[in-house]
Protein backbone atom coordinates (compact mmCIF):
# COMPACT_ATOMS: atom_id res chain seq x y z
CA UNK A 1 0.00 0.00 0.00
CA UNK A 2 1.40 3.35 -1.06
CA UNK A 3 0.99 6.00 1.58
CA UNK A 4 1.37 9.58 0.10
CA UNK A 5 2.03 12.71 3.07
CA UNK A 6 1.88 16.08 1.83
CA UNK A 7 3.56 18.82 3.96
CA UNK A 8 4.52 22.67 3.92
CA UNK A 9 1.39 24.19 3.14
CA UNK A 10 0.58 27.41 4.96
CA UNK A 11 -0.92 31.33 4.73
CA UNK A 12 1.53 33.55 2.45
CA UNK A 13 1.19 36.95 0.88
CA UNK A 14 0.68 37.12 -3.03
CA UNK A 15 3.90 36.97 -4.69
CA UNK A 16 5.30 34.80 -1.71
CA UNK A 17 7.18 31.59 -2.20
CA UNK A 18 6.53 28.45 -0.50
CA UNK A 19 8.00 25.00 -0.23
CA UNK A 20 6.38 21.54 -0.59
CA UNK A 21 7.25 18.21 0.49
CA UNK A 22 5.39 14.89 -0.23
CA UNK A 23 7.03 11.33 1.43
CA UNK A 24 5.86 8.29 -0.50
CA UNK A 25 5.85 5.18 1.27
CA UNK A 26 6.92 2.71 -1.75
CA UNK A 27 9.47 0.60 -2.52
CA UNK A 28 9.73 0.77 -5.91
CA UNK A 29 9.63 4.82 -5.86
CA UNK A 30 12.00 5.32 -8.48
CA UNK A 31 9.52 3.18 -11.53
CA UNK A 32 7.33 6.32 -11.04
CA UNK A 33 6.29 9.02 -12.64
CA UNK A 34 5.35 11.84 -10.17
CA UNK A 35 3.12 14.85 -9.47
CA UNK A 36 1.87 17.55 -8.00
CA UNK A 37 -1.92 18.13 -8.62
CA UNK A 38 -4.10 20.68 -6.62
CA UNK A 39 -7.93 20.82 -5.91
CA UNK A 40 -9.35 24.49 -6.05
CA UNK A 41 -11.95 26.21 -3.73
CA UNK A 42 -14.45 24.83 -6.96
CA UNK A 43 -13.57 21.39 -6.15
CA UNK A 44 -11.84 20.95 -10.00
CA UNK A 45 -8.92 19.02 -9.65
CA UNK A 46 -5.75 19.84 -11.79
CA UNK A 47 -2.52 18.62 -12.79
CA UNK A 48 0.06 21.43 -11.64
CA UNK A 49 3.40 19.56 -12.88
CA UNK A 50 4.87 16.47 -12.83
CA UNK A 51 8.22 14.62 -13.23
CA UNK A 52 9.16 11.37 -14.98
CA UNK A 53 11.02 8.79 -13.79
CA UNK A 54 14.40 10.27 -15.75
CA UNK A 55 13.59 13.50 -14.18
CA UNK A 56 11.70 15.29 -17.26
CA UNK A 57 9.35 17.92 -16.03
CA UNK A 58 6.65 19.61 -17.53
CA UNK A 59 4.09 22.13 -15.99
CA UNK A 60 0.92 23.20 -16.54
CA UNK A 61 0.45 27.12 -17.98
CA UNK A 62 -0.73 29.07 -15.31
CA UNK A 63 2.37 27.73 -13.36
CA UNK A 64 4.90 27.51 -15.54
CA UNK A 65 8.53 29.88 -14.95
CA UNK A 66 6.84 30.15 -11.10
CA UNK A 67 6.59 26.46 -9.84
CA UNK A 68 9.75 23.76 -9.93
CA UNK A 69 9.09 19.99 -9.29
CA UNK A 70 11.53 18.15 -8.14
CA UNK A 71 12.21 14.60 -6.92
CA UNK A 72 15.02 12.96 -4.66
CA UNK A 73 14.67 9.36 -5.20
CA UNK A 74 17.02 8.22 -2.25
CA UNK A 75 14.46 10.21 -0.06
CA UNK A 76 11.63 8.99 -1.89
CA UNK A 77 10.31 12.41 -1.89
CA UNK A 78 8.85 14.68 -4.49
CA UNK A 79 9.01 18.63 -3.86
CA UNK A 80 7.79 21.65 -5.36
CA UNK A 81 9.01 24.81 -5.01
CA UNK A 82 6.41 27.90 -5.64
CA UNK A 83 6.90 31.36 -6.25
CA UNK A 84 5.70 34.61 -7.12
CA UNK A 85 2.69 33.40 -5.48
CA UNK A 86 -1.13 34.53 -6.98
CA UNK A 87 -4.28 33.94 -5.12
CA UNK A 88 -5.68 31.55 -7.68
CA UNK A 89 -2.91 29.45 -6.86
CA UNK A 90 -5.20 29.10 -3.46
CA UNK A 91 -5.92 24.65 -2.98
CA UNK A 92 -5.18 21.91 -1.74
CA UNK A 93 -2.17 20.23 -3.06
CA UNK A 94 -1.74 16.71 -3.45
CA UNK A 95 0.73 14.77 -4.54
CA UNK A 96 0.59 11.11 -6.75
CA UNK A 97 1.75 9.33 -9.42
CA UNK A 98 0.87 10.39 -12.83
CA UNK A 99 -1.29 9.37 -13.86
CA UNK A 100 -3.16 9.35 -10.49
CA UNK A 101 -3.27 5.37 -9.56
CA UNK A 102 -2.50 5.38 -6.12
CA UNK A 103 -4.67 6.36 -2.83
CA UNK A 104 -4.64 10.46 -2.50
CA UNK A 105 -2.96 11.85 0.85
CA UNK A 106 -4.43 14.53 2.36
CA UNK A 107 -2.88 17.32 0.83
CA UNK A 108 -2.15 19.98 1.94
CA UNK A 109 -3.74 23.71 2.38
CA UNK A 110 -1.91 26.77 0.44
CA UNK A 111 -3.79 29.73 0.53
CA UNK A 112 -2.39 32.89 -1.13
CA UNK A 113 -4.12 35.87 0.02
CA UNK A 114 -3.21 39.65 1.68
Amino acid sequence: QVQLVESGGGLVQPGGSLSLSCAASVSDFTTYNMAWYRRTPENERELVASITRWFTENYADSVKDRFIISRDNFQKTVYLQMSSLKPEDTAVYYCNTDPPVRAWGQGTQVTVSS
